[in-house]
């Protein structure tokens, strides 16, 4: 269709709809009729006409507010002109209704596709008269009840929808309902609620139940037909186009599988300053919610969406920046309109599919059965954020199959940026975060989500180059800059409430509640920085009053639903460490007690990581309410997501600053189960049993007993962020095919042959060595057994000066340090050295002062190759 580029002219002929001369052949368009508003008309519709065959816009069309209107037609091109119902001054009074048909299918209007609202330097301008969208619950709503009592229900009426969110853990617990009768802030309707819904601050933790209402004078909407085909109708504005949409009911929109046909689209407009999307509802959508594509600076706020398939509030690209999410609320976000979703998480063994024992036929599946639209929908997520510099502020992801809010970062925008000169110059993965605060994340498989960056293809790996924002973001070598996340609540999430990867994140005042794991971050930059979290002046609590809605048998023997009902007896814990150094400031911990069905603990560990652990993180300022502190499970398969045949969770370790945990100030908490004890015990430790921990004080470092880094093989480079981030990129099904990649990758895969074992013997006790690294004490003399012809000692995150002394017998040889000709002098000694005593080694480390400032677990303080 072609359209004028000059502007509309400069006067507009007043026009009435069902006056006959308004019309150039003389008649009101009858049923069936292709409509066209000339651009020199300012028509108004005073009628509800029958259904047309299409209408074009290119003056203006605006809705008479002295009646109930209805316009019924298969699609709505807005050329250059104005659809107007109701402005921001005036908002729209009576009912309007616009239906989207399908009766002539596959058209594709001016590349914009079929079935939608759709505009070229057009304006639309929808303001209805409701702008009070949800509320929460002021009491528990019982099931049965047939009345709930919300904190504010103005300006709602019988007759209108309501959808009250699950707060248990599953997000189809959502109910919709509608209102019979409103007395004060109570409403009531006809068919009894099938579920509880919790209304309470419980503990500390505000727990009550969102109520949305979904409907609006405006309505925008499919014919009935879409329901089943799930193709529904869609607006979109191109370029020069604006938007402003208020008080709107938009019901089942979207085009299942279709790119680029969503509820609300703005589409490469560049500048969006001013547009917005606000106080709206958006339900039974087939295909996202509000889509933000090449546009910046929008508004997108108190709206509520419900039963949606497909990331729900969408950043497209990754190039849009400036935009602001302020009190929305998503209800049950779906990955398909009837399929269950096939999701790439960490989800523990005893719950996974067991039809997807194959590993590369379930990320196939995930990424590529064709049920959805991009890779990364069938791990949906209500909010899906691609660049950081975006403000995100007290929306609440109230039940998503899969993710709450999902931070997934591309290294460069990517889709119709990709390869693009302003993509090549931009890096949202070095940005820094505008805001997020107020966000509150339930009813969720994972509640907050910072990690699984999308690659150019949109898959993802479960680990990945983390959000790492720099003062000179084209720099990969500059600083880093800290990244605040503020007064975030995550609550009845089935797996965490939060997992973050990156450094120097400052989560502060987060609520967590009732999740199977409160948070876990997993380190960016390999344990090169300060810290990679710090936990501060927070709350979390195992269960709170919020008992959910028991179904299996043994939730009814329990009296409570559980985050993982296929693994009744998984161990709940509020905070685990993980990936080097992290810190927990101020925190109060409540109600993590042992009981029949479960174990639990408000601090332990990712279960059971293969991956690098730090002796360098810590605690400090924390209470514990009626709450164990510390439990370490013992390995179970059934639990575990992340071992991968690795053994770095054998050498956790935290260290109690002031004596918050375990009433010794400076002590160390390491893992002591009876098969994985470290050798840093003895008799000087308090054994805790029911933490399987030991609590032991003086200077507690890494040993490595081979020519490894921890967990990291030597020849791997970690000296500049470059090399680092390579070695990440090189673990990717997308690694970039470069000469640093590559090398990074051998050096990394290039594994030696199994090596014999080795035992560490210390005060007539034989200690098991896994994975060739272990806790060490300070100040220790301790027998390495084992028949191995050549072994490298090595010691890390250790205070400058600190010492062991290994004996070594059968080896009579060492590669580098000082010999001593008596065990008086190697015992003296205060640099690294070693004495023979005939058919016997010993060898003494000591400690160099740090590389850098970070003591980090792979820089090795003292080494020595002893031989046979």
């Amino acid at each position: 269709m072609e359209m004028p580029v000059d502007g509309a002219p400069a006067a507009r002929r007043a026009a009435r709809w069902s006056d006959p001369a308004a019309w150039p052949d003389g008649r009101v368009p009858r049923a069936g009729d292709a409509v066209t508003i000339a651009r020199d008309v300012d028509m108004t519709l005073d009628v509800s006409p029958p259904a047309l065959r299409s209408l074009t816009v290119q003056g203006a069309l605006r809705f008479a507010d002295d009646r109930d209107l209805n316009l019924t037609t298969e699609w709505i091109y807005v050329a250059g002109g104005e659809l107007e119902i109701g402005t921001e001054a005036r908002p729209y009074t009576h009912n309007a209704t616009i239906t989207l048909t399908d009766e002539v299918k596959g058209e594709d209007i001016n590349t914009m596709g079929d079935r939608g609202i759709i505009l070229l330097r057009g304006t639309l301008s929808l303001h209805g008269n409701r702008s009070h969208s949800w509320s929460k619950l002021a009491v528990t709503a019982a099931a049965g009840a047939t009345a709930i009592e919300v904190l504010d229900a103005s300006g709602w009426h019988v007759g209108d929808e309501i959808v009250l969110a699950s707060t248990d853990f599953d997000p189809r617990q959502a109910e919709r309902r509608t209102i019979t009768a409103v007395r004060g802030n109570t409403l009531h309707f006809a068919e009894p609620l099938e579920y509880m819904h919790f209304g309470e601050i419980t503990f500390g933790v505000d727990e009550r139940g969102e109520v949305a209402n979904l409907t609006r004078n405006i309505r925008i909407q499919a014919s009935e037909d879409a329901s089943e085909s799930h193709f529904g109708g869609h607006i979109m504005a191109m370029a020069g186009s604006r938007l402003f949409v208020d008080g709107v009911e938009l019901n089942r929109m979207g085009q299942h599988l279709t790119l680029a046909r969503y509820p609300i689209h703005w589409h490469l407009l560049g500048e969006g300053q001013g547009q917005y999307v606000r106080n709206s509802s958006i339900h039974d959508t087939f295909n996202r919610c509000v889509t933000v594509h090449g546009t910046n600076n929008l508004r997108v706020e108190n709206n509520v969406t419900y039963n949606t398939v497909g990331h729900c509030f969408f950043m497209e690209d990754g190039i849009e920046t400036g935009n602001a999410f302020i009190r929305n609320v998503a209800i049950q976000t779906k990955c398909h309109p009837t399929l269950d979703c096939v999701p790439t998480n960490l989800a523990a063994n005893g719950e996974r599919d067991a039809s997807f024992a194959d590993a590369a036929a379930y990320r196939q599946a995930s990424f590529h059965g064709g049920n959805t639209l991009l890779p990364s929908d069938n791990t949906v997520a209500s909010f899906w954020i691609t660049n950081p510099d975006n403000s995100y502020i007290d929306n609440v992801a109230a039940g998503s199959d899969q993710v709450g809010f999902w931070f997934s970062i591309p290294e460069h925008p990517n889709g119709a940026f990709l390869d693009t000169e302003i993509s090549r110059n931009t890096w949202p993965r070095r940005t820094p975060l505008r805001a997020f605060r107020g966000n509150v994340a339930h009813s969720n498989f994972d509640g907050f989500l910072i990690d699984r960056h999308i690659d150019h293809d949109n898959t993802f790996g479960l680990a990945s180059i983390p959000l790492l924002p720099l003062t000179d973001p084209t720099d990969l070598e500059s600083e880093v800059m800290e990244t605040h996340f503020e007064n975030l609540t995550a609550y009845k999430n089935r797996n965490g409430g939060l997992w973050g990867r990156g450094d120097l994140y400052v989560y502060s005042n987060l609520k967590l509640a009732d999740n199977a794991i409160g948070m876990t971050q997993a380190a960016g930059d390999i344990g090169s920085l300060p810290f990679s979290s710090r936990l501060v002046d927070s709350l979390v609590v195992g269960e709170t009053a919020n008992i959910g809605n028991p179904r299996t048998a043994e939730e009814r023997a329990y009296g409570r639903s559980l985050p993982k009902p296929a693994i009744p007896d998984f161990p709940i814990r509020g905070y685990e460490y993980y990936d080097y150094r992290d810190d927990v400031v101020n925190t109060t911990f409540v109600n993590f007690q042992d009981n029949d069905r479960r174990k639990t603990g408000a601090l332990s560990f990712l279960l059971f990581t293969s991956a690098g652990l730090s002796t360098g993180s810590t605690i400090s300022g924390a209470q514990f309410v009626n709450a164990k502190p510390v439990y370490f499970p013992a390995f179970d398969a059934r639990f575990d997501n992340d071992n991968r045949g690795g053994n770095a969770y054998r050498t956790l370790s935290f260290r109690d600053l002031d004596g918050s945990v375990t009433g010794i100030p400076g002590s160390q908490i390491l893992l002591h189960d009876g098969e994985n004890d470290s050798v840093a015990t003895d008799d000087t430790c308090d054994i805790r049993p029911t933490w399987n921990a030991a609590v032991c004080t003086g200077d507690i470092g890494r040993l490595n007993l081979s020519d490894a880094r921890g967990e990291l093989p030597a020849a791997v480079d970690l000296e500049s962020r470059t090399a680092r981030f390579a070695l990440l990129a090189s673990l990717g099904p997308n690694a970039p095919d470069t000469p640093l990649v590559r090398a990074q990758r051998t050096a990394l895969f290039s594994r030696r042959a199994p090596q014999a074992p080795i035992s560490l013997v210390r005060g007539g006790r034989e200690f098991r060595v896994s994975g060739d690294q272990s806790t060490v004490r300070a100040g220790t003399e301790i027998q390495v057994k084992t028949e191995r012809p050549q072994v490298t000692l090595s010691l890390a995150e250790m205070d400058e000066g600190s010492w062991v002394l290994f004996e070594l017998p059968g080896f009579t040889n060492a590669a580098s340090g000082t010999e001593q000709g008596s065990m008086d002098a190697l015992r003296a000694a205060n640099a690294t050295s070693y004495f023979r005593d005939g058919d016997t080694l010993w060898v003494k480390l000591v400690a160099d002062a740090p590389l850098l400032p970070v003591i980090r677990p792979t820089d090795l303080q003292a080494s020595i190759t002893v031989s046979r």
